[in-house]
């Protein structure tokens, strides 16, 4: 300056809105436990499991029940070291509790899941990193409110992250109607991502029996071909999910994105810019450093 006085400046890191900043270690940290995560949906299609003895496809889903949470708590973890202050711990549980008493009204019934449009919406204002945790949570609260826990839930929690992970990282650049679109368009993709992944945990165990339509056994064949056991799951798929619980989510998530969307998405982006997510110290200390 030109009075030779010293003058203090504060950087702003990452957006404005950003609950939670997703750093290098951070993003490493959200790869390799979504990394992990696929694992354990998928890995029947590649490890041969004897049908002779079901003790594996009986333990499998428990074992997954203890790992997969642990992934979610290191990522947690690593996200609210990273930067989750107390204004975006108060929006994501004002958000997981609304999700929470949102689920019961449709419970699941023929496909109508409320719980995945608020997911979508809140990922898109607040950011990758705020969508997924608020998957985990939305869910996980959910789950105690419904009494619906259970092997299945970690394998939902870390689906629902990724929702809400994947609405954070849509293309910024996308505004007004065209915006409501590609989330409309988005929560289609996801509501048939879900019901597909879900579908996919419990597959292999479901009974132990062959089950059959008009061509053949659509039940999972321990050691077959990658490509015949991928036949067998999206034949499954279609005949279990897709065409009734499926298609209903998305028909819901379309509704509720289109007609509350826009003001929900207002009044998010409003909350966004009062709290100031992204404004650090400088270097992002949270302090003021002389310059």
């Amino acid at each position: 300056m030109s009075d030779g006085a010293p003058t203090r400046r504060r950087i702003q890191w990452g957006r404005p809105d950003q609950a939670v900043r997703v750093g290098p270690r951070s993003a490493l940290v959200l790869t390799i436990a979504s990394v992990g995560g696929l694992l354990m949906f998928f890995w029947p299609l590649f490890v041969k499991v004897e049908p002779a003895s079901m003790q594996h496809g009986v333990d499998a889903p428990f074992i997954f029940f203890v790992i997969l949470p642990v992934l979610i708590v290191v990522v947690l973890a690593e996200l609210s070291e990273g930067g989750m202050d107390s204004k975006a711990l108060a929006m994501l549980g004002v958000l997981s509790a609304i999700n929470a008493a949102l689920r019961p009204l449709g419970a699941g019934t023929a496909g109508i899941e409320t719980v995945f449009f608020v997911l979508v919406l809140a990922g898109r204002v607040f950011g990758a990193g705020f969508g997924f945790v608020l998957g985990c949570t939305s869910l996980f609260a959910s789950a105690l409110l419904t009494a619906g826990v259970g092997p299945w839930l970690p394998f939902q929690m870390m689906a629902s992250a990724w929702i809400g992970m994947g609405a954070g990282l849509l293309p910024r650049r996308v505004t007004g109607k065209a915006e409501i679109l590609m989330l409309v368009a988005y929560g289609i993709v996801v509501a048939y991502g879900f019901g597909f992944i879900m579908n996919l945990w419990f597959w292999p165990f479901i009974t132990g029996a062959e089950v059959y339509y008009h061509d053949g056994s659509i039940s999972y064949v321990a050691g077959a071909p990658l490509l015949d056991n991928l036949h067998r799951f999206a034949v499954f798929t279609l005949l279990t999910s897709t065409a009734g619980w499926d298609t209903g989510r998305a028909i819901t998530n379309t509704v509720a994105i289109l007609v509350v969307g826009p003001a929900v998405l207002a009044t998010l982006r409003r909350a966004a810019r009062k709290a100031s997510y992204g404004v650090a110290g400088t270097f992002g200390s949270g302090e003021e450093h002389e310059r």
